[in-house]
């Protein structure tokens, strides 16, 4: 399961990769597109603070980033990402995270189910950000995960 849900990281970071380009493209930036973009970055940086047990708090949930801080941010989440996936072992997979959501309540999650939510929670947004870029006449790049398959046969 660890090399599966890496793959899926994978994907994920090849996925917010297309998109920063096409933001940063002359027709791509959006004030909707841009908020949506962080806050898929800035969710991601809460759920590998708090897989690592450490306060998130002061991690905005919706950022105000520009596009050169998206890219920071993308950058800094990859090598975060990469390197628990580095010492990650398929027994960790099941590891209990305790931690509170933005409201304050308390849940305890496995390892396997918050790697695979932080996947899909940055696809559900990424799907609203290409409504965001179609509502305002620009075409959304392709971030199917089939999309990525092809372009990657032997990663992960």
């Amino acid at each position: 399961m660890r090399e599966y849900l890496l793959r899926l990281y994978q994907y994920s970071v090849w996925a917010n990769t297309r998109v920063l380009e096409k933001l940063k493209s002359p027709t791509g930036d959006n004030e909707r597109a841009r908020k949506l973009f962080a806050h898929i970055l800035a969710a991601e940086k809460v759920w590998i603070t708090r897989m690592h047990g450490r306060d998130w708090s002061s991690i905005p949930i919706w950022p105000a980033l520009t596009l050169d801080e998206c890219a920071e941010w993308l950058e800094r989440n990859k090598a975060s990402y990469e390197q628990f996936f580095n010492e990650l072992t398929e027994a960790a997979l099941n590891n209990i995270v305790s931690y509170k959501n933005s409201q304050g309540d308390a849940f305890n999650t496995p390892i396997h189910e918050i790697l695979s939510h932080v996947v899909f929670h940055g696809t559900g947004h990424r799907g609203q950000l290409a409504a965001a870029l179609r509502d305002a006449g620009v075409e959304p790049v392709g971030t199917d995960f089939i999309m990525f398959v092809r372009e990657n046969p032997n990663v992960g």
